[in-house]
C-alpha cells in the first residue's frame, strides 16, 4: 500500500472524475478539522478544486440552514446570498496571508484546505444552535458563552493548524499570517448572519389564518362591550377588587396559559368573580375572549373606572408579554398591525379611567421601566424585573414566567391559604423565589420592582381585612400549585 505522501497522492495527480476529487478534499478537510493526521498532500488544490468546494459549502449550509429551521421554512434569496459572501472573505484572507508569507501559491492552497472543512463547521455549529437555541441541554448564560469561546477557538486552532502545515512558525511573516487568519475567522463568526430558510414572518401562521375568518371578526365585533356588560357592580360601603388582565403577545401560548390561571385564582381567592375580565391575542381564544389591542385595553380601563366606587374600590391590572430595552410592551396578532404600549401610553389611560386606587403588575422584561411614569401615592406597583434587566421564563414550552409563578402561583396564593392577603408580602416572597431560581441556572438576576403610595399602603390593609371577613363566610375551593393548567379554563 503506497503512502499518502507519494507522488501519486500528490495534488498534481489527474482525477478521472470530479466527484472523487471533491470527496478527497472533504475528507482531508475533515480530518484538518477534527486534529486527525493529514498533511498538505491529501488535499487536491486547483482554482477548479477550490470551485467544486465553494458549490458544496453553499449546498452544505442550505442543507444545515433547513434542517434547522424544520419543514415550513421558507427560502428566502436575499439570506442566501449573504451567505456566498463568505466565500470572498475567505479568499481575500488567504491572498493576503499567502502574500505576508512571500509565496503567492500558497494562496489557493489555504483556501481549498480551509474550505474543506465547512462540512464539519456547518455540522458542530448545527448541533450547537440545538444545544443552546433548542434547548436540548439546558445551560446557564454563562454556559452558552464558554461554549461560544470553545467554538470560535477551536476554528482558530483549525486555521493555525492549516498554516503550520504549509509553512514552519519560523518562517518569515508566519505570525503575521497566522493573525491575519484568526482575524479571519473572527470576522466570519460575529459577521450578521441570517438563515437563508425562514419560518414565514407570523409566529402563529394558525392565527392568521383565523383572524381573516368572517364568524372570527363578526364574533370580536362588540364582544368586549358584552363581557363589560356582565361586570358585577360594587358594593356600597366596602371595597371591591377588580381585575383587568392582558396577554396581548399570540406568538406563544405561555402568556394566556398563566392569566388564564391566575384569573381563575383571584376569582376563587380574592374575590374578584364576576369582577375580572381578560384580554387575550392567541388564536385558541377568538372567540372566546376579547382580543388585547391598547383600543381594548383603554376601553376596558375606562369602563371599568367609570362604573367602580373611585373612593371604596380598587382596580388591579395585570399584563403579561414580551418587553424590549427601550421600555415596550409588545401587542402582536397577526395579522393585525397592533400599536405596542409605552410607559406614557399606559399612564394616559390609566389616569383617564379615573381609578384612583391601583394594584399594577407587569410581568414583561425591563419592565421596571414603567414605575416612573406611573407611580402615585395611591398605586402599588410590581414589576418582574428592573429597568435594565431581562425577566425568564416565556419559552412556548412553560405554563408560567418566572415571576408570575412565583407572584401569583406560590407567594399569593401561599397569602390566601394563610388567610393574610397580604400583596406586599406575596412581592417579598416572589421576589427571591425568583433570585434563588435565576441563580441555580446562573442567569443575570432580572431584579424585579416595587412601587408602594403611602396613601396605597393603608387602602390595601382596608383591601385585605375586607378579603379576610369575605373568607371567613365561605370555604375558598382548594386549586391544586401542580395541576395549573387542568384547573384554568379559558374565558
Amino acid at each position: 500500500m503506497s503512502h499518502p505522501d507519494h507522488p501519486e497522492h500528490s495534488p498534481r495527480r489527474k482525477h478521472n472524475d470530479w466527484l472523487d476529487t471533491l470527496i478527497r478534499n472533504v475528507k482531508a478537510g475533515s480530518r484538518l478539522a477534527l486534529f486527525l493526521p493529514v498533511t498538505r498532500a491529501h488535499f487536491s488544490v486547483g482554482v477548479i478544486e477550490y470551485a467544486q468546494l465553494a458549490v458544496f459549502s453553499v449546498l452544505v449550509w442550505l442543507t444545515g440552514s433547513f434542517m434547522r429551521v424544520g419543514v415550513d421554512a421558507q427560502f428566502v434569496p436575499a439570506a442566501g446570498l449573504a451567505l456566498v459572501g463568505y466565500i470572498p472573505i475567505l479568499l481575500l484572507f488567504c491572498l493576503v496571508a499567502a502574500r505576508v508569507l512571500r509565496d503567492p501559491s500558497l494562496f489557493p492552497v489555504l483556501a481549498v484546505m480551509l474550505g474543506a472543512t465547512d462540512l464539519v463547521f456547518e455540522i458542530v455549529g448545527s448541533l450547537i444552535y440545538l444545544v443552546i437555541d433548542r434547548d436540548w441541554l439546558p445551560l446557564p448564560p454563562t454556559g452558552q458563552f464558554a461554549v461560544y469561546v470553545l467554538y470560535v477557538m477551536w476554528a482558530i486552532a483549525i486555521v493555525l493548524r492549516a498554516q503550520r502545515l504549509l509553512v514552519p512558525w519560523s518562517a518569515s511573516g508566519a505570525r503575521t499570517a497566522a493573525g491575519l487568519l484568526a482575524a479571519m475567522v473572527m470576522l466570519m463568526v460575529y459577521l450578521p448572519r441570517s438563515e437563508p430558510w425562514q419560518v414565514p414572518a407570523s409566529e402563529e401562521p394558525e392565527a392568521v389564518d383565523s383572524m381573516l375568518q368572517e364568524d372570527v371578526l363578526a364574533y370580536q365585533d362588540g364582544l368586549l362591550q358584552r363581557e363589560l356588560d356582565r361586570l358585577a357592580m360594587p358594593r356600597a360601603g366596602e371595597p371591591d377588587l377588580y381585575f383587568i388582565g392582558a396577554a396581548p403577545h399570540a406568538g406563544q401560548p405561555t402568556f394566556m396559559l398563566e392569566l388564564a390561571t391566575i384569573r381563575k385564582q383571584l376569582d376563587e381567592s380574592f374575590d374578584t368573580a364576576g369582577r375580572s375580565i381578560a384580554l387575550i391575542n392567541h388564536s385558541a381564544t377568538l372567540k372566546a375572549a376579547p382580543i388585547a389591542t391598547s383600543a381594548n385595553l383603554r376601553n376596558a380601563l375606562g369602563q371599568v373606572g367609570e362604573m367602580i366606587n373611585p373612593e371604596e374600590d380598587v382596580l388591579m391590572l395585570f399584563i403579561t408579554t414580551h418587553g424590549s430595552q427601550d421600555h415596550v410592551l409588545s401587542f402582536e396578532l397577526p395579522p393585525l398591525r397592533l400599536n405596542p404600549v409605552n410607559p406614557t401610553a399606559l399612564a394616559r389611560m390609566l389616569a383617564d379611567s379615573g381609578a384612583k386606587w391601583k394594584i399594577i403588575v407587569l410581568s414583561a422584561c425591563y419592565s421596571g421601566g414603567f414605575i416612573e411614569a406611573l407611580r402615585d401615592e395611591n398605586s402599588l406597583i410590581i414589576t418582574a424585573s428592573d429597568a435594565t434587566r431581562s425577566s425568564f421564563g416565556c419559552e412556548a414550552t412553560s405554563e408560567f414566567t418566572w415571576f408570575s409563578r412565583a407572584f401569583f402561583d406560590q407567594a399569593l396564593r401561599e397569602e390566601a391559604k394563610s388567610g393574610r392577603y397580604s400583596f406586599l408580602a406575596a412581592f417579598e416572597r416572589a421576589k427571591q423565589l425568583v433570585a434563588d431560581q435565576e441563580k441555580a441556572a446562573g442567569f443575570e438576576p432580572s431584579n424585579p420592582q416595587i412601587h408602594i403610595g403611602t396613601a396605597m399602603r393603608e387602602k390595601l390593609k382596608a383591601l385585605e381585612a375586607k378579603l379576610q371577613e369575605r373568607a371567613k363566610a365561605r370555604v375558598p375551593p382548594e386549586v391544586p400549585v401542580n395541576d395549573r393548567t387542568a384547573q384554568a379554563t379559558l374565558p
